[in-house]
């Protein structure tokens, strides 16, 4: 398997165990982690480290004070831009996922900001769930989930 670029974004991530164990999982991927600000924590916390472990030091982290800023700054093309919220239209198997893809998950109590979402619902998706009793998953379990999909199909499994 070649070396993918895949970047994971989080919208103002609130939970920091989510964040290290996302964390942890690009390390294993080598995949680079970019954090929008503001935090509902500080990346010196305790938990963060221990979600990361050990691993923590070996994130390739980037970190933005806002959207628009990551977008003036990165400039990343609309068509590899994806979104994930449980009411995107399509599925997270339905894409072609690009190689330089920005896989991109909002905080865990609100998801995605309706300002970022605004003219780009063609680029929602959801991961499936069968049983409506769930709510929702979480942020770390969805991120991993869709990251080995992306994988897969960028890799033809």
């Amino acid at each position: 398997m070649s070396e993918s670029s895949l970047k994971i974004v989080l919208v103002t991530p609130e939970i920091p165990y989510n964040t290290g164990a996302i964390g942890r999982t690009c390390v294993a991927l080598n995949l680079e982690l970019i954090l929008i600000k503001p935090y509902g924590f500080s990346l010196d916390e305790k938990s963060v480290r221990r979600a990361g472990t050990d691993y923590w030091k070996h994130v390739h982290l980037s970190e933005y004070d806002t959207w628009q800023d990551f977008l003036d700054i990165r400039k990343p093309p609309r068509d590899s831009l994806y979104f994930f919220e449980e009411n995107g239209a399509q599925s997270v198997y339905a894409p072609d996922y690009q190689h330089d893809a920005y896989l991109v998950f909002g905080c865990e109590s609100k998801g995605l900001p309706l300002a970022i979402l605004d003219g780009l619902e063609d680029r929602m998706f959801h991961l499936p769930m069968l049983d409506k009793r769930v709510r929702s998953l979480n942020l770390a379990n969805v991120a991993t989930a869709v990251i080995y999909q992306a994988m897969r199909s960028q890799f033809g499994g």
